[in-house]
């Protein structure tokens, strides 16, 4: 990951967070990531020597049963910060095509968590192989997820994802150069 180009020195407990491409879109709703989603998990991600990582506390919202947060909202948060990992490292985006998540121990609402997705060192793999840990407090694995991704073109996709030519511009100059440009062409 490009460390000058990915991260928006605003800062977050002394880390830095890291800025995804998607944030060139002005009220994009990403269920996992995006600020604009008031019913998402509004994950923000930082560093972290092997990859990517998320920290995150889900409430009672999030549960299944009572006191346990919903196991597929662990997949969710894995695959966002995999598939945020792949966007940023490589700078291309792609689609989760397999996922498979482990629970070890079930997760509690209330507590604080973090999960690290890594890469593998090859980067002409195709499809792009993830993987992500969860950890509690203690720094112990409560789950763990591998995943494959499809790396797609914006321009293949733009009429599934109804992006605008604007948008569409912004985000592949975020994509190939790592720096957010807003859909008027001003850097952010």
């Amino acid at each position: 990951m490009d460390r000058d180009s990915a991260f928006d020195d605003t800062g977050h407990g002394g880390v830095d967070i890291v800025r995804v491409p998607w944030s060139v879109i002005p009220d994009y709703r990403c269920f996992g990531c995006s600020p604009h989603n008031t019913t998402g998990l509004r994950l923000r991600f930082t560093p972290h020597p092997d990859g990517l990582q998320a920290r995150f506390r889900l409430g009672r919202e999030f549960e299944s049963y009572p006191g346990v947060v919903h196991g597929g909202l662990i997949g969710v948060i894995c695959d966002e910060v995999m598939g945020n990992l792949i966007v940023l490292a490589r700078h291309h985006p792609a689609f989760t095509v397999t996922q498979r998540t482990r629970f070890l121990t079930p997760l509690l609402v209330g507590r604080e968590y973090h999960c690290v997705a890594t890469l593998p060192g090859d980067e002409g793999d195709r499809p792009i192989r993830a993987s992500a840990e969860i950890r509690d407090a203690d720094g112990l694995v409560c789950a763990g997820s591998t995943a494959a991704y499809q790396p797609f073109a914006l321009d293949d996709v733009r009429h599934q994802l109804t992006l605008g030519d604007d948008e569409v511009a912004a985000l592949s100059h975020a994509l190939s150069t790592g720096t957010a440009l807003a859909p008027n062409g001003v850097e952010s």
